[in-house]
């Protein structure tokens, strides 16, 4: 049975049983800081099994996409480790437990996927007597083939909080798979009895003090491994040999002109390879790009592995795209986001390879010659953290290189060595000196500041509080920087990328010139400088914010919302929001792509952007819980923490974003929008910079300056200028081509004048000339055909070029044969223009501070020539 028929049977077994059956979940968990990556199939319903949330239908069943690489070391090396796999669960969340858990379990594997009930047996958790029953008495299962386990093996549970026992279904794979050993029985480690399915009752609470209490909501939680399960259906010993997976493996065999099955090494490769681009395909679908940190690292890592992987089985050149094809024509039938993200993910893929390509060959050298160094089994963990920092070496694949040497590598050391680095790196990055905030334990005792700057840019309040960098304070003279907090103000705190605002607190005793303004915690404290009298606590207070600095800063905050959706359309949904910063001067954007932009493509942004911008669309703005919002398409950003109730920022019918900064209220008032640069900021993450409104309007303007300057000098309309510009660089390639060739006449004359003046040293033909050239370059080429032709020759030129003299020699191999050596001629001749300079026997180059002593110095190479 192919695997894509065993993943339907399964969904569509649930979904007659009353089951919701969803899609998988993106890799990337959402809200979850705590998962690096999806790696189990009820991740995605933490929140369900918690109670925080509840569904219609309690009753959910799914084939999730999972990543783990926690054991990566063994994937490739036992038959069924993978960091990729599919994860067939099914979930109640307090509707049905053990007793349809466990038959609809059996009835699925027995009824539908036509199972042998003699090759399957049960474990069961010692205490749990009422599964042991169901499995007994209900299902009929004899008990010699139903295995009491202890915690070990038969109960989930992770610290404090929901746990319960489990029951696992193992499939007997024959004795000549088993340990031999008389106990030999469902949990031994030998690959006998195979795990197939594990069925989690989640029925406790455990508290601090390990206490297991009844839980009123009981859940069920239930996991099956496709590629696990396809292997039992399609009679194979290993997973890697299931439809899925052996045609990737088929595909490498191609391109690497090895064979499965025949060397115990090449099938290693052979099963990473396919592993990791299963995994790469899918990370790269579900947005992750490769990086330095977190997700995007882990991604690196396995693109990097596998491409060391390949080099072993002697593949030359980049493959994983090509692979990549494979994926997609297997899995693209259920993963749709394969088939439509194909060429996306194929780039991404070659382009990572050919960066690792670049410094491979070099980190290979250095750790292999370390090796051969090596004297104890222990390899330097300093120097393991230089092929990661240097040459890009995941440490995991630095080990896997050692453990074919029989080598270790002193972790610890590694990561002293990469902590010291981030170390001084975040030293790097502080602001020292910075007016900041600091932690002031004394805020717990002031109310939260309200925020009214969406509907007003002033208002009269009071002054809560005053305080400096070191105090509390009650008063502030004329020149003190402070910080103050009011009950409410319409002052926006930086935040989302928006700058914080500036502007007044005018008191009747004084000013204070707020500079910025940031936000900690609930409270929004106003930075500056008493410009004027004194201020206090308890003072009324007018707060004003400069609205031209407002204004200007919301024109360009409208535009990052048009600009990521014109992005999206254009480039393509993969492009995620990677930051942003806006100020009242312009917009920096930064997201994620693999490559620049071309100018065609920046032209089309621009273009869309300034068509929403004409539209005049309304910008309004509306809480609504965090849930809704999602599901009406608002963009969130990913790894931004939201309340329950987030701020919708939409842009008529165009674009829809959680945001809680300050926006115009049409589309219009950004008259214009300009891209001034793209550039790289990273690995996968590129920055687009550009400018709206006035500062766009004044852009053009300059521009239009400059090309009536450059029309004038030109003497040509504005309008002509390209083609006037076409026509000089016309003339100015004929120009330089006559040039050339006046120089190459002119050189053969002049070899033949320094050819017709030489003079002998033994058998050694001596040439020197001043000659009047206007670059080095043309010095070196005359000493070329000097002695091109000749046998037993060497030739010294000289040139003033730019007030400075420099030297140039040449000398044939049989000169130099003869002891000739250009280098030692030519330092000694420099150094009579009060010059230096040197190079190998055969070719040489110097310069010299003294042009007027070139014709004694080129006589002395006759002196050199002769001692």
């Amino acid at each position: 049975m192919k695997t894509n028929e065993i993943r339907s049977k399964f969904l569509n077994f649930y979904e007659n049983k009353g089951h919701d059956i969803l899609k998988s979940a993106p890799l990337i968990p959402e809200k979850d800081p705590t998962l690096l990556l999806i790696g189990a199939g009820m991740a995605p319903f933490k929140d369900y099994f918690t109670g925080n949330k509840t569904r219609n239908n309690p009753k959910v069943a799914t084939a999730q996409k999972c990543i783990r690489t926690g054991d990566i070391e063994n994937v490739g090396v036992t038959a069924r480790h993978h960091t990729f796999f599919e994860m067939l669960g099914n979930f109640s969340f307090g509707d049905y437990f053990k007793e349809k858990a466990i038959t609809w379990s059996w009835e699925f594997l027995t009824g539908w996927l036509k199972l042998d009930k003699t090759n399957l047996y049960i474990s069961v958790y010692y205490e749990d007597e009422e599964a042991y029953n169901i499995w007994k008495d209900k299902i009929g299962i004899s008990p010699s083939k139903i295995i009491k386990l202890g915690k070990k093996d038969n109960f989930w549970e992770i610290g404090v909080g929901p746990c319960g026992p489990s029951s696992e279904i193992y499939y007997d794979q024959g004795e000549e798979l088993g340990c031999k050993s008389a106990d030999c029985k469902p949990g031994c480690e030998c690959d006998r009895y195979l795990e197939i399915w594990n069925l989690v009752f989640t029925q406790f609470n455990k508290d601090e003090e390990g206490n297991y209490t009844p839980l009123a909501t009981k859940n069920i939680d239930t996991g099956m491994g496709l590629e696990r399960i396809a292997a039992v259906m399609q009679g194979v010993k290993t997973n890697y040999e299931i439809d899925a997976i052996m045609p990737i493996i088929n595909k490498t065999e191609s391109l690497s002109k090895q064979r499965y099955g025949q060397d115990a090494k090449v099938d290693v490769s052979l099963k990473v390879i396919a592993d990791h681009i299963r995994a790469v395909s899918f990370m790269i679908a579900d947005g992750v790009m490769p990086s330095n940190e977190g997700r995007g690292y882990v991604l690196r890592r396995l693109i990097r592995k596998a491409v060391r992987h390949g080099i072993l089985l002697g593949i030359k050149g980049n493959f994983l795209a090509d692979l990549m094809e494979v994926v997609e024509d297997i899995m693209g039938y259920h993963y749709v986001e394969l088939t439509e993200k194909k060429d996306y993910i194929k780039k991404v893929i070659s382009i990572e390879e050919e960066r690792f390509a670049q410094t491979l060959e070099q980190g290979l050298d250095l750790l292999n010659g370390e090796i051969k160094k090596q004297k104890g089994s222990t390899f330097d963990g300093e120097t393991a953290f230089k092929l990661y920092d240097t040459y890009g070496f995941p440490l995991d694949m630095t080990k896997e290189i050692l453990k074919e040497h029989n080598l270790t590598v002193d972790e610890s050391q590694f990561y002293k060595s990469l902590e010291e680095q981030r170390n001084r790196a975040r030293k790097a990055r502080q602001d020292e000196g910075s007016f900041g905030v600091e932690n002031l334990s004394f805020l717990k005792e002031v109310p939260p500041t309200q925020f009214t700057g969406y509907a007003s840019l002033d208002i009269t309040s009071k002054l809560d509080v005053i305080f400096s960098e070191k105090e509390s304070l009650k008063l502030a003279n004329a020149g003190e920087q402070i910080k103050v907090i009011l009950p409410q103000t319409p002052f926006y705190p930086e935040g989302g990328g928006q700058v914080g605002d500036k502007g007044e607190i005018t008191t009747d005793t004084g000013v204070m010139t707020v500079t910025d303004t940031v936000k900690q915690g609930s409270h929004i404290i106003m930075l500056g400088k008493v410009n004027y009298g004194s201020i206090s606590v308890g003072q009324k207070a007018t707060a004003q914010v400069t609205s031209s600095v407002r204004v200007d800063t919301e024109l360009n905050h409208t535009a990052t919302h048009i600009l990521h959706k014109a992005l999206k359309q254009i480039i393509g949904n993969q492009v995620k929001q990677g930051g942003s910063y806006v100020d009242a001067q312009r917009l920096r954007f930064d997201f994620t792509h693999f490559e620049a932009l071309t100018a065609q493509q920046i032209q089309e942004i621009e273009d869309k952007v300034n068509e929403i911008i004409d539209a005049g669309k309304d910008v309004m703005s509306e809480y609504k819980p965090l849930e809704q919002a999602k599901a009406e398409g608002a963009e969130a950003l990913f790894g931004e923490k939201y309340e329950e109730d987030v701020r919708v920022v939409s842009i008529g019918d165009y674009s829809k974003e959680l945001c809680g900064g300050t926006h115009v209220k049409n589309t219009l008032q950004l008259k214009l929008f300009k891209i001034v640069s793209e550039s790289s900021v990273g690995s996968g993450l590129r920055r687009i910079e550009a400018i709206t409104g006035k500062s766009a309007v004044n852009y053009y303007k300059e521009k239009e300056m400059v090309i009536n300057e450059i029309a004038h000098e030109l003497k040509c309309k504005p309008d002509n200028v390209d083609q006037k510009v076409k026509e000089l660089n016309k003339t100015i390639k004929q120009l330089k081509d006559d040039l050339k060739t006046a120089q190459s006449k002119l050189a053969g004359s002049v070899i033949d004048d320094i050819l017709a003046a030489g003079d002998k040293v033994g058998e050694t033909e001596v040439y020197t000339a001043k000659l009047d050239v206007t670059n080095p370059g043309q010095l070196r080429d005359i000493t070329d055909k000097v002695v091109a032709n000749k046998g037993n020759a060497v030739v010294v030129v000289a040139a003033v070029i730019g007030g400075k003299v420099n030297f140039a020699a040449k000398a044939t191999k049989q000169a130099v044969d003869s002891g000739v050596h250009c280098g030692k001629i030519i330092k000694h001749v420099a150094s009579i223009c009060s010059g230096g300079g040197g190079g190998k026997p055969d070719m040489a180059q110097a310069g010299g501070k003294d042009p007027s002593k070139v014709e004694q110095a080129l006589r002395e190479v006759l002196t050199v020539m002769e001692e």
